[in-house]
């Protein structure tokens, strides 16, 4: 039997391609794709702007079916009994759980996550990437099932966009009552604003394009600042200081992926706030950063790639929690086939949708 990947042969072009199903090894997994979502991360890729990966299965946040269990497994990681037509999620990268990084206990930081992912799919399994109709879960990759009563549709943006944010917000150690400034309403900013407002936190988030701005208040925004209306980065740390009495915010995360925001965060925090950077993770962008301010504000920078795996299940508890609360399925805009995932890639990198979904099935 054959299963279809999306294969990027080079940045800009993403081409199908058909491989035998591989056999299913001892503790693996393999699983029907029913839809994979395009993350920031993706456009990355495609763009030539990730430091290591040039051609491979792109696709990394989806939900799927399973569809062959491995010899011994019974139970995914969270101890739940699983079986064959189970929906599932899991993070998109291994934790070997033997590397320096996993031995501090840093699994997000593993240094064989991208073992696999990075591979292109003429080598085995195959199908390493969720642009596909079928994905490989390797041994030592987590993975969950999903409860009956999350939807796809909301469940799929899980493992990655909800567990990145969760991730951040509970390294900056944000608190009730407290202030966070969010840069970007993109899928990210506004899981980060649903998860900021179950903590009782009040949210200040930045953008410049008013519909994610209205849709942020619909996920609690407290205010909302658009960057039509300011400008200037000292008409946004202005603004941001007049809505916290001069003081400005005790949490700041940054979800653009555009350098520059960095610098601009650090303005954007109170004296001895945190500052949280995730959006911008290709080697080599650089902005300019004032030393001596962050040294006399005394923000503690928390820089983050990837999430330690089991915030996927803390995702899904909380998606099951919240997710009448708010509207988690508006924030697919756009919906493709398989077939049409170069469209869906071209017009996520030039705005067109704000967040796409693929039907893989």
């Amino acid at each position: 039997m054959k299963g279809t990947v999306g294969f990027m042969t080079e940045p800009g072009n993403v081409e199908l391609h058909d491989y035998d199903l591989p056999e299913v090894i001892p503790g693996s997994v393999l699983v029907k794709v029913n839809q994979s979502n395009v993350c920031g991360s993706e456009l990355h890729i495609f763009n030539d702007q990730h430091p290591y990966i040039k051609n491979a299965v792109l696709g990394h946040e989806m939900i799927g079916q399973i569809l062959e269990l491995g010899e011994g497994v019974t139970i995914d990681y969270a101890g739940n009994t699983v079986k064959k037509g189970d929906s599932i999620v899991a993070p998109y990268y291994l934790t070997c759980q033997k590397c320096r990084a996993c031995r501090n206990g840093q699994f997000h930081l593993c240094e064989n996550a991208y073992t696999y992912w990075s591979k292109p799919p003429t080598e085995w399994p195959y199908f390493n990437g969720a642009f596909s109709t079928h994905y490989y879960i390797h041994p030592n990759q987590y993975f969950y099932k999903v409860p009956d009563n999350i939807s796809s549709k909301v469940a799929a943006s899980a493992n990655c966009a909800l567990s990145q944010v969760y991730f951040g917000i509970d390294e900056s150690q944000l608190s009730s009552e407290e202030t966070i400034v969010i840069q970007g309403a993109g899928g990210l900013g506004i899981n980060a604003t649903a998860v900021a407002k179950e903590r009782g936190a009040n949210v200040i988030i930045i953008d410049a394009v008013a519909s994610r701005l209205e849709l942020a208040k619909e996920f609690g925004a407290d205010e909302t600042i658009n960057l039509n209306n300011h400008k200037t980065v000292d008409e946004r740390e202005k603004k941001v200081k007049e809505l916290t009495d001069n003081w400005g915010a005790d949490v700041g995360i940054e979800l653009t992926g555009v350098p520059d925001s960095f610098s601009e965060g650090i303005k954007l925090v109170r004296p001895g706030g945190r500052y949280v950077a995730i959006g911008t993770q290709s080697p080599g962008t650089t902005t300019a950063v004032d030393p001596g301010l962050l040294v006399r504000k005394s923000v503690r920078i928390i820089p983050l790639i990837r999430y330690n795996p089991w915030y996927l299940y803390k995702s899904l508890k909380f998606l099951e929690q919240n997710q009448h609360k708010y509207p988690f399925e508006s924030l697919l805009d756009a919906s493709f086939d398989l077939s049409e995932i170069q469209t869906a890639l071209d017009k996520s990198a030039r705005r067109e949708v704000t967040r796409a979904t693929i039907n893989c099935s």
